[in-house]
């Protein structure tokens, strides 16, 4: 028995100092001796997973994500920030978890709708079903917010968060750290919403992004380019209608990005038949836009000729 003992004394010693010298991602396998009545020993195999302190180190985040405007308190506390075009966000991940545990229906998209700004999409679902975070992070806001109701936002480690609004229950608080996935409420109507549903908002810095310029929100749940630069107009609803997607233009360099900055503004001249309305609706352009630009009124007449400034 005790030859036994010193030899198992041994093989943990031996194991140790091996562990130390192995590469990550491997396991050891112990054969352990086991007492028998009939005093003939047997063995029985246990399997250790080996773990690097290296790779424990390179898995935590690089930034600290909580050192730049922190509030859990306030929903945009980046109201004081100006905003440098273009934006640049990379992601790290080429798949995103849906934020939804059944099939994704877009019943609103991001984009000008009855009058007002909708800066973000509507998912259908049942009050009750679970919502998880699309990517890891950080939650910084989990509490009721005017309008949007129970919602949490969370920001990841690219500095992009997401808030996810009208929930009916929260199960997480702030400053909680979420992994991709990771179930932090369930859906609901609570503020000003008109039926069950998730109201998803992306955004930067307090700029509110397009959420399908940078999300497939289709089965395949992908993340559309590593890194993508976002200009002002997939930051402005009023340049999209929320019925339908915009006409996607993906800048996944600073230069392609900054060149077409040099292309937001366009002359228009006004044709035959042209009103307002018309030249709005043909440009994805609001009315209000067109009248600030060139200094002129909602019912203004139009000259066939006329030089029309459009910001796009």
């Amino acid at each position: 028995m005790k030859n036994s003992l010193l030899s198992f004394i041994c093989l943990v010693v031996t194991l140790c100092v091996q562990s130390q010298e192995s590469p990550p991602h491997r396991s050891l396998k112990i054969k352990l001796p086991i007492a028998s009545l009939n005093k003939i020993a047997n063995t029985n195999e246990v399997e250790i997973p080996l773990v690097n302190k290296d790779s424990i180190t390179e898995a935590q985040p690089k930034i600290d994500i909580k050192g730049d405007h922190w509030d859990t308190t306030v929903y945009n506390p980046y109201k004081d920030v100006t905003p440098d075009y273009p934006i640049q966000i990379n992601f790290e991940d080429s798949i995103y978890a849906s934020p939804i545990l059944k099939d994704k229906v877009v019943t609103s998209r991001y984009g000008w709708r009855r009058g007002r700004p909708h800066k973000g999409i509507d998912i259908d679902l049942i009050t009750g079903d679970s919502v998880v975070t699309i990517l890891d992070g950080i939650v910084r806001f989990a509490r009721y917010s005017r309008g949007h109701g129970k919602t949490v936002v969370v920001r990841h480690y690219n500095g992009l968060e997401t808030t996810y609004a009208h929930l009916s229950h929260i199960a997480v608080k702030a400053n909680d750290s979420v992994f991709k996935g990771q179930y932090i409420g369930k859906g609901g109507n609570t503020g000003n919403s008109r039926g069950s549903h998730l109201h998803l908002v992306t955004s930067f810095k307090g700029e509110y992004i397009h959420p399908e310029y940078l999300f497939e929100f289709t089965d395949e749940n992908k993340i559309r380019s590593d890194e993508l630069w976002v200009t002002r107009k997939w930051t402005r609803a009023r340049y999209h209608n929320s019925r339908r997607l915009a006409k996607l233009k993906l800048y996944e360099t600073e230069e392609e990005a900054r060149k077409s900055l040099i292309k937001q503004t366009k002359v228009y001249i006004v044709r035959q038949g042209d009103t307002l309305s018309r030249i709005s609706r043909r440009n994805e352009i609001t009315i209000a836009s067109i009248c600030k630009s060139n200094s002129i009124r909602k019912n203004s007449t139009l000259r066939i000729g006329q030089k029309l400034i459009l910001e796009l």
